[in-house]
């Protein structure tokens, strides 16, 4: 159970500045990429050209030939080292009709733009590079799919000749008696959606530098990865090596987004070069590989009907989805489940019938970019509710507050059952007070005057609304401890990751409070494998959950035991006792005190002596903590844009977010990721298209093509908090980190048919681009578009 903040800790909800800052600033942050080794090579990988063909040769005489070039690895050099031909990337899950794992490098069949064929070991980069150029290979062109909805037809071409067809997997979301809620129903409406997602784009690209040393038999692996624990196992299952024979280190990591918790074939084939050459290997991703070989989300198309009575008031939702899977299956059903059960969102639902089908395709392998498929399910929700409300003709926030789950029905199971057999339960939350904070703050009832206004000036403008929850703290467990030594210094060990969301401050500030200390004082290790041996990493917000209160409870444990081993040295009561300024100092009482340092050196033992009061040696404690259940943050969008209906152009003017994340434990990096959110959010609304010809060939392949987000079309973004504490663990926290994402591109599409509603437009594909919008507005001034409803 969540106790109240002030009891858990003393800096909970405090603004307290990241301690990551100051070196991060001053350049002195340790990338891949500064990382520098004796005898450092530098790698270059040969990628496919083609979306699918036969591989049937590779010549690397020339290749080989060139001065400083140290090797040309194919994957028959590579498969003597391996244990096996694939990476056992596959989750289990009964929706999965097969598996299809990536390997190191390609060979026989190339399956998309971008797989890695074979990897150029050089003296520098930039000859490896000119090496990769003159390899020379022989391909047969094989069709290509290249939509998730035509490559389930039963005539489509195979995205990969050795599976039995292209439909990988099937996921179904179905409960209630969904033929009678459509039965019953006064009124239904069908659509159809075509949503788009991109790739993560961190700052910095992946990289990865591998040394082995043969003297001790030892792998250590520096990895820009999201997950370094999982890196670890994939690396000791295919390299036949023990665990304390690989070390995995994410260093410092220029941002993940997603696309880097997953284990790339990269990540395979540069430690075995490494092993291979007996020489350290680094590799650099550039960013045209980030655009094609990096793993992205991509389409998902979404074919549905809601059935409602005469108020308004949901009764069911049936559909079909079909996902766009990529060429290989290196995260399960994951995102397209997460799309489907959050498409019911903060809602009374009572019948639901949504299936799920997985496509696979000739592109790079989709996995989740920033909020995992739930921005596609939000959207299709909101969307429909957005349609609901015209059908009935009641106002939009109306027909959301009649459907929305009431805080005393918290915690609120739903009818859906997740993988481990529970019930998919939010745990606490507000959702109508959140509505109308939301709308109260961007003055949602004098819009209609400020919109006519602009109307007699000749301008379109609209304002839109979203709500959204978001499963936050997925287990099952994650790791840390707190350790103080005989000197007096607080390390703070833990299997969670960095990505620069400031991992180091939360743990910090978590530990500080619960000590009676300064953040600035205590030293976090995170994502080394050989300081936590056990970890999860970065992925679905969930690191403040399963590692903040794992270092809480450790810290926590040391404090008690800093007070007992206190009250035995001070003759005092432990319940007399209290932690402040790196002391354990009896109450009231001046001077009368112990520092953490002569504690710790008391449990550090001296030989022939007794430990003080019989306790067990060092003022350590080392917690795995184990979510005891998902934990729903939660919230609502409010945005305003201006639509140029002359060219398609939206502009993006005004940008309000109430968010519940449950107890904050440090609310100006809350409003850091709500807002990087929001704006990852924008771009996949308006600006992020990935696109391909017919042949799966890329036409997007630099930041002039594939436009994100810049400062020049994103709004101030205002941000307003509620905090209802999870009762599912001891600091009562939810996470953060996507969830300005989730609302996003829902809230833009309702306001930029709001600022068209005289022409009818509706918006069922992602990203609206000029173009796209432009389309739409002639086809209804011409008097050729209708509603996207039926009655």
């Amino acid at each position: 159970m969540a106790a109240s903040e002030s009891s858990v800790n003393r800096l909970m909800g405090v603004r307290v500045p990241r301690v990551e800052d100051a070196r991060l600033l001053r350049g002195q942050g340790r990338f891949v990429g500064d990382i520098d080794l004796p005898g450092l090579l530098h790698a270059s990988f040969l990628r496919s050209p083609l979306a699918h063909a036969r591989l049937k040769s590779i010549d690397a005489t020339k290749a080989k030939a060139l001065p400083g070039v140290r090797a040309v690895l194919t994957y028959a050099d590579l498969r003597p080292l391996l244990t096996r031909d694939d990476i056992p990337l596959s989750i289990p899950s009964g929706a999965v009709k097969f598996d299809v794992n990536p390997i190191a490098l390609a060979h026989g069949e190339l399956c998309y733009v971008g797989e890695p064929i074979a990897v150029v070991v050089a003296d520098s980069r930039a000859i490896a590079e000119d090496a990769v150029a003159l390899i020379e290979i022989e391909t047969e062109a094989l069709p290509a799919v290249v939509d998730p909805v035509a490559g389930l037809e039963p005539n489509s071409p195979k995205a990969r000749v050795d599976v039995p067809g292209n439909l990988v997997a099937q996921h179904v979301i179905s409960y209630g008696d969904i033929d009678a809620a459509f039965a019953r129903a006064a009124h239904r409406i069908a659509e159809r959606f075509r949503l788009h997602r991109g790739g993560g784009h961190s700052i910095e690209p992946r990289g990865v530098l591998a040394r082995f040393d043969a003297a001790d038999n030892i792998l250590t692996v520096w990895d820009g990865t999201q997950m370094p624990h999982r890196a670890k196992a994939m690396l000791v299952a295919c390299l036949g090596l023990a665990e304390h024979q690989v070390r995995v280190i994410a260093p410092d990591v220029g941002g993940g987004f997603g696309p880097k918790a997953v284990f790339h074939s990269e990540e395979l084939a540069i430690p075995a070069a490494a092993m291979l050459l007996g020489a350290p290997v680094k590799w650099l991703e550039d960013r045209l590989e980030s655009f094609t070989a990096s793993a992205a989300e991509r389409d998902q198309d979404w074919d549905m009907e809601a059935a409602f009575d005469a108020d308004g008031r949901l009764l069911g939702i049936r559909g079909h989805m079909r996902h766009d899977h990529g060429a290989c299956t290196p995260y399960g059903v994951q995102l397209p489940y997460n799309a489907m059960s959050n498409m019911i969102g903060p809602y009374v639902l009572p019948a639901c019938h949504v299936v799920a089908s997985l496509c696979l395709t000739n592109f790079q392998p989709c996995v989740p970019t920033r909020g995992a498929g739930r921005p596609y399910g939000t959207l299709v929700m909101e969307h429909l509710l957005d349609s609901i409300a015209l059908k009935v003709g009641v106002p939009r926030e109306e027909i959301r507050s009649r459907n929305l789950i009431q805080p005393e029905q918290m915690p609120y199971p739903t009818p859906v059952i997740q993988r481990d057999g529970s019930a998919m339960t939010y745990d606490s939350g507000d959702y109508p007070e959140a509505q109308r904070r939301a709308l109260e703050a961007a003055g949602w009832r004098d819009f209609p005057a400020r919109q006519e206004a602009a109307r007699k000036q000749g301008r379109y403008i609209g304002i839109g609304l979203c709500n959204y929850v978001e499963g936050t703290g997925r287990g099952p467990f994650e790791s840390a401890s707190v350790r103080i030594g005989a000197s007096g210094k607080v390390v703070i060990t833990t299997g969670a990751t960095a990505q620069g969301q400031g991992i180091k401050t939360m743990l910090a500030q978590l530990a500080a409070g619960t000590l009676g200390m300064s953040p600035d004082d205590i030293h976090v290790i995170d994502g080394d494998t050989a300081a936590s041996p056990l970890g999860l990493g970065a992925f679905a917000s969930r690191q403040a959950v399963t590692a903040g209160n794992a270092v809480y409870r450790a810290a926590t444990q040391v404090a008690e035991k800093a007070k007992q081993v206190a009250a035995v040295m001070l003759e005092a009561s432990p319940d007399d006792l209290e932690l402040a300024d790196g002391m354990v100092r009896v109450k009231g009482v001046p001077g009368l005190q112990k520092s953490l340092t002569q504690i710790a050196h008391s449990l550090s033992g001296m030989p022939g002596f007794a430990l003080p009061g019989g306790l067990p040696p060092g003022l350590f404690s080392a917690i795995d903590h184990q979510p005891e259940a998902m934990t729903y943050t939660s919230g609502t969008h409010v945005c305003e844009v201006e639509v140029d209906i002359g060219t398609g152009h939206v502009a993006v003017t005004r940008y309000v977010v109430v968010h519940d994340c449950g107890n904050m434990i440090n609310p100006l990096m809350v409003e850091g990721q709500v807002m990087g959110g929001v704006v990852h959010g924008i771009g996949a609304a308006l600006y992020e298209w990935m696109k391909y010809d017919e042949h799966g060939q890329p036409l997007t392949g630099t930041y002039a093509d594939y436009l994100l987000p810049t400062v020049d079309v994103v709004p101030r973004i205002e941000i307003h908090h509620m905090e209802s504490p999870s009762p599912f663990n001891p600091l009562g926290v939810k996470g953060a980190a996507e969830s300005g994402t989730i609302g996003a591109p829902a809230a833009i599409v309702s306001a930029i048919e709001d600022a068209l509603r005289e022409f009818g437009v509706r918006v069922t594909d992602l990203p609206v681009t000029p173009p796209r919008l432009h389309a739409l507005i002639e086809k209804a001034r011409r008097g050729a578009s209708e509603p996207a409803t039926t009655g």
